[in-house]
């Protein structure tokens, strides 16, 4: 049985990643890997450390490779360690070496870059509603994405015209 392919959605917060994954996983009837963080997160009743990051990052990994074992044609992961590496870089000035480690060892097959422009959605977890942050973010995964040496398409517009996008560039992998 062949494997299934990775569509990896990445981008800055509140840019509809998580509406994104779960529309393409109904679309195409396969699985979708949440964020682990949010669930962590809402569970911690104190700020989340470095070290916080590094266990997000194994949880995030092991949820991907169990529901991967679901998937018939695609899985769908609504972030990867590569928001470990931004956020573990921008607030703590360091990425552990383990995270790294993994970016480089797992592959995708498609990156869906989230664009930040769609208007800000308020959530207690959120930490940067500037637009100047959320583009800068956005930069930092752009450049990962370009690195990664996986192909990647642009997701921007409104909700109706990424799920387009993404169901595009979704269908050309179905062709190759």
């Amino acid at each position: 049985m062949p494997m299934s392919k990775r569509i990896l959605i990445l981008g800055p917060e509140s840019t509809g990643k998580s509406t994104l994954a779960e529309k393409l996983a109904l679309h195409y009837a396969d699985p979708w890997v949440p964020e682990v963080a949010r669930e962590y997160l809402e569970k911690l009743d104190r700020p989340y450390t470095y070290e916080d990051l590094l266990q997000i990052g194994k949880q995030q990994m092991n949820l991907e490779d169990e529901l991967a074992l679901t998937a018939t044609r695609f899985l769908f992961c609504d972030t990867d360690l590569r928001v470990i590496q931004v956020w573990s870089q921008h607030r703590f000035g360091k990425v552990d070496p383990w995270v790294l480690e993994e970016i480089a060892r797992r592959t995708y097959d498609l990156i869906l870059l989230c664009a930040p422009d769609l208007p800000w959605q308020e959530d207690p977890l959120r930490e940067h509603p500037e637009l100047e942050m959320r583009q800068h973010f956005f930069e930092f995964y752009q450049q990962l994405s370009k690195a990664s040496g996986f192909p990647w398409v642009l997701i921007s517009g409104e909700k109706a015209e990424r799920l387009s996008t993404a169901i595009e560039a979704v269908e050309s992998l179905i062709k190759e």
